[in-house]
């Protein structure tokens, strides 16, 4: 009995599975990487800013060129003839909305004097709670500099006034003429950029699938990550397109058949803001409703021109937009949020514009990574 118990002593034995080590370091290594990634395309962003407007436009225009190909056009004609006559499109609409968008610059100055006096007629007072804010400021810093001691100066010391400069309307003509050149330097990197993608064709789509390595398993995962990319990429730009005209003729028609002076350079101003998530629906509605405002010189009208503005932006977003795209290339909304959001302190209006096809491709690279699956997972619906 005590021989067999014993003998079955280590085999009743029950040993507990070992967790695999945990290694602490990886955290802080990974969030050094990533803070200096963010450092990289925040100094580098001169380049990093045209090198994606390049990559995602000729994402967008490379099925042009392919149709093109097939037609027995050379691909380094085809992406010239397309980039010429997007350029020759936007400057005739440019050219024809010119007089338009200069009697609407024109109307500028008297906006704050029409404002003002809108509002004192709506509200019934000369004065309003603003005005008397700033009356009682005004009279507590004049207390405040009376019963302050002056401080003593010792001898040989002399005091010196600092002097505001003077408002210099040089100084604005020279930033803008500054901020014209940077523009049209970047638009000229882009379009050569684009040209050169488009014309290579799937050069470097051959190149970055040789270098994932010698196996065909990573090959293969390569070139669907990329068509991946690819394919989401055109759809959502072409959705955001198609949407862009769309918004852009249904805001053009709505404020003309109320009546609203330049409805045309409003419709455009709407197709392109559109672009912008979230923050594109806002600009219009607040631009909109504030010339109605001036326009018309009451509040009923400029609630009625930006409830107008609105409706048209919502119903592109909430419906026609996850209609087009489907529930493949969906997104959480919060992630695109945010992911919007950081994009555009990292890089500003043109970070708010790509924000979104970045996070598009990151998805796509995620999902086909086994590592990252989860990462797809969570920036997913």
């Amino acid at each position: 009995m005590e021989n067999n118990h014993a003998a079955s002593g280590p085999a009743d034995t029950v040993t507990a599975p070992q967790e695999p080590p945990v290694h602490i370091h990886n955290g802080p290594l990974l969030l050094l990487a990533l803070l200096a990634v963010v450092f990289v395309l925040d100094w580098a962003q001169a380049v990093f800013i045209p090198l994606v407007l390049g990559i995602m436009a000729s994402y967008a225009l490379t099925p042009l060129v392919d149709r093109l190909q097939r037609w027995h056009i050379p691909r380094a004609l085809g992406a010239a003839l397309i980039l010429i006559g997007i350029v020759g499109a936007v400057g005739s609409m440019a050219y024809s909305l010119n007089d338009e968008a200069v009697s609407m610059i024109e109307t500028l100055p008297q906006a704050a004097k029409k404002i003002r006096q809108t509002l004192q007629r709506e509200w019934g007072s000369t004065e309003g709670a603003l005005d008397n804010v700033q009356k009682a400021a005004v009279q507590l810093e004049h207390a405040a500099n009376d019963t302050a001691v002056p401080p003593t100066l010792p001898r040989n010391v002399t005091r010196v006034v600092v002097e505001e400069p003077r408002l210099r309307l040089s100084d604005f003509l020279w930033n803008g003429t500054l901020g014209a050149l940077a523009f049209i330097s970047l638009t000229v990197l882009v379009l050569f950029l684009t040209y050169f993608l488009m014309a290579s064709g799937d050069t470097f789509r051959r190149k970055l699938v040789r270098l994932s390595g010698p196996t065909l398993a990573r090959r293969r995962i390569t070139v669907h990550m990329l068509d991946e990319i690819s394919t989401q990429i055109q759809r959502y730009l072409g959705v955001q397109v198609f949407t862009s005209v769309l918004v852009g003729i249904a805001t053009w028609l709505a404020l003309t058949w109320v009546g609203l002076e330049h409805a045309a350079v409003w419709g455009v101003t709407a197709g392109v803001v559109n672009l912008v998530p979230y923050l594109g629906a806002i600009l219009i509605t607040g631009g909109t409703a504030l010339v109605a405002f001036l326009q018309f010189e009451t509040l009923a009208m400029a609630a009625t021109v930006g409830g107008i503005s609105l409706l048209i932006n919502t119903l592109e977003g909430y419906l026609l937009t996850p209609w087009l795209t489907g529930r493949a290339s969906r997104m959480n909304a919060v992630v695109v949020f945010v992911g919007v959001l950081f994009w555009g302190w990292l890089w500003g209006a043109w970070g708010l514009l790509l924000g979104m096809p970045i996070m598009i491709a990151i998805k796509s690279v995620c999902d086909h990574i086994e590592s990252l699956h989860h990462v797809g997972d969570f920036l997913g619906r």
